[in-house]
């Protein structure tokens, strides 16, 4: 099974930008469905954006025209660009594969606060 390590979290200030990466352990190439999700405490996990191996993309409401979702399979990363983050981005964020989902694993995550 592949693993998944994120990266990328930090504080930033409202308005500000962050790329979060996800490198897998193995090619990612045949990874039909990849996505990042987020969680703050006393919530359940929101799926943020997803993407498909052919390049199809899927975002929450919420974050549609401020993040994107990319991946390149070369480098077996997955990325997720955010721009004008606002202060209800804060947030650990996680990668995943659609299997890994089903089968309840989940990284570490990485924190992102967005502050001034």
């Amino acid at each position: 099974q592949v693993q998944l390590v994120e990266s990328g979290g930090g504080l930033v200030h409202p308005g500000g930008s962050l790329r979060l990466s996800c490198a897998a352990s193995r090619s990612i190439f045949s990874i039909n469905i990849m996505g990042w999700y987020r969680q703050t405490p006393g919530k359940q996990r929101e799926l943020v954006a997803q993407i498909t191996s052919g390049g199809i993309t899927n975002y929450a409401d919420s974050v549609k025209g401020r993040f994107t979702i990319s991946r390149d399979n070369a480098k077996n990363t997955m990325y997720l660009q955010m721009n004008s983050l606002k202060p209800e981005d804060t947030a650990v964020y996680y990668c995943n594969t659609g299997l890994r989902v089903r089968q309840g694993s989940w990284g570490q995550g990485t924190q992102v606060t967005v502050s001034s």
